[in-house]
């Protein structure tokens, strides 16, 4: 096309010297605008791959946008599962301390009602060494009746006893002394004597029997006269300190200063109930009212301590379920760790 544009102007422009320097100018315009032309097809490629690259960059971006759309809903899922699980937790954990304290509610009440029996049975071990006592009474009265039966004669009835009358003793005027002479008294008169007899020593009042103490003592704590049932169990343990029952006397006497408040000495009385008195059946519940002491004291070693060895003496009793309740409410395992 440029050979014959140039051919063209060849033939139009010669000898005309004007037309011959504009053809020279037109030739050198269609001929050398190749190179523009080839900086213009980079430039075209070069912003085609510009705009190319600028709407892969877009792709990108918006692929990545629905990407963190996508887990922005997923975050907010599991954050959402999250607090929902910490709120079933939170019931959950609600539940089951509602449930241990209410099994602790139901034990305390067992406990009380098994404390209520052993009661009950100590009055009524009261009540029949009474009754034995009055039956051996009976026995005796039985035995000595028989013994003044086998002594009647033989024959029928006893011979009535005649007995003389008595007389009045008049007592003989004193015998006339010789003026100046000590006269002895005659034969047969009375010598009376001016020294009265020394008196007689009252015998010191003995204690009423032990059944009968106890029984007292328990029916006032019973009925809430601490006071008074303190006194009179402290009567028990005074007069018959070997007796079983002063072990319970020592028990509720201990009780008694633990509702009151005063552990330290509440302590002291369980003590002499583990002591002292090693089988008596009050043994378990001493264990399980002093550690509880101890701890209320905040002394949280020898309370753990008093507890696990009741577990360990009376691994069946209530008690020991009320001590394992209690290590367990306090997180602290029912056996030492090694």
């Amino acid at each position: 096309m440029i050979r014959t544009l140039n051919t063209t102007i060849k033939r139009h422009l010669v000898g005309k010297p004007l037309r011959l320097a504009s053809a020279a100018l037109l030739t050198a315009v269609f001929v050398c605008p190749s190179p523009v032309f080839a900086v213009n097809k980079d430039m075209v490629q070069l912003q085609t791959q510009i705009q190319q690259l600028q709407d892969a960059v877009a792709r990108l971006q918006q692929s990545n946008d629905e990407r963190m759309g996508v887990m922005k809903d997923l975050v907010q899922q599991s954050a959402d599962t999250v607090n929902k699980m910490s709120q079933n937790m939170e019931t959950l954990q609600q539940q089951m301390k509602s449930q241990q304290e209410a099994q602790n509610g139901k034990i305390d009440q067992v406990s009380g009602q098994i404390q209520s029996i052993n009661d009950s049975l100590d009055e009524m071990k009261a009540r029949l060494g009474r009754l034995e006592k009055l039956m051996q009474d009976v026995q005796s009265q039985q035995q000595s009746m028989s013994a003044n039966m086998q002594n009647l004669p033989q024959g029928g009835a006893a011979a009535p006893v005649t007995t003389a009358p008595e007389q009045p003793t008049v007592a003989p005027p004193p015998p006339a002394s010789t003026p100046g002479k000590k006269g002895k008294p005659s034969a047969g008169t009375p010598v009376a004597s001016n020294v009265e007899p020394a008196p007689v020593a009252a015998p010191a009042p003995s204690a009423p029997p032990v059944d009968e103490l106890y029984k007292t003592a328990l029916g006032d704590y019973m009925a809430a006269k601490y006071a008074l049932a303190a006194s009179e169990f402290g009567d028990i343990v005074r007069y018959y300190p070997d007796h079983p029952l002063a072990g319970n006397s020592f028990y509720y006497q201990a009780e008694m200063d633990y509702r009151a408040g005063h552990y330290q000495n509440a302590i002291k009385n369980y003590d002499k109930v583990l002591d002292q008195f090693p089988d008596s059946n009050k043994v378990p519940v001493s264990h399980l009212h002093k550690g509880q002491a101890l701890l209320a004291l905040k002394q949280t070693d020898a309370g753990v301590r008093e507890l696990r060895s009741l577990i360990q003496r009376f691994p069946n009793s209530p008690e020991a379920m009320q001590a394992r309740s209690k290590l367990s409410g306090m997180g602290i395992p029912v056996t030492p760790r090694h």
